[in-house]
């Protein structure tokens, strides 16, 4: 392993959060060109064949990543949080919000049809959704988004990779009613 990538290993190991290649490349002083080499080098050796931490790449950055057969020993060893320790409540409402983000919180709760106030205090608390600022509507509600926690809980570089709600067990209304409404709150925040 080269210099480079062994610099880059130590400024991964210590990060508490994804690293941008932009980032890496002003904390060592090189160009992005050398960065991604040097981390194609540490992909190389950090497989999971090999090590129990992989790198990934997630919520825009570069992290290492516990590889799925170690992932159940650390859950236990830090209890840390799963997508599967999230109440069904607590996942519906992140869906709503991943999906039609910025919303907001009476925007949430009509499309699941109970109050929204409980789930998105609690998936703000836990820090998967965050305050986006305020909606230009009467009363000026808070608009409600995903955050890099969202992402790097569920494995994502972006929302982009969030699966088309295609894939659900929606019927072919349902997907046209949720799209309408997308559209409907993307023109009433555009007028």
């Amino acid at each position: 392993m080269h210099a480079l990538a062994r610099r880059l290993e130590a400024l991964l190991f210590i990060s508490s959060r994804p690293l941008p290649t932009p980032e890496l490349a002003a904390a060592c002083g090189c160009s992005t060109a050398e960065v991604d080499e040097a981390l194609a080098a540490l992909r190389a050796e950090y497989t999971a064949e090999l090590h129990g931490v992989t790198l990934q790449e997630i919520a825009g950055g570069v992290t290492f990543a516990v590889v799925d057969d170690c992932a159940e020993d650390v859950r236990r060893l830090t209890g840390a949080e799963r997508p599967d320790d999230l109440t069904p409540a607590l996942l519906e409402t992140l869906a709503v919000v991943a999906y039609l983000q910025p919303v907001t919180r009476a925007e949430t709760a009509e499309v699941r049809g109970v109050s929204a106030e409980w789930a998105l205090t609690s998936l703000e608390q836990r820090g998967l959704v965050e305050q986006q600022g305020r909606a230009d509507t009467p009363g000026a509600p808070i608009l409600y988004c995903t955050g890099a926690r969202f992402l790097k809980l569920f494995g994502l570089r972006s929302l982009q990779e969030l699966p088309p709600l295609e894939e659900f067990s929606l019927q072919a209304a349902e997907v046209d009613e949720i799209r309408a409404r997308l559209l409907a709150n993307a023109e009433r925040r555009r007028a």
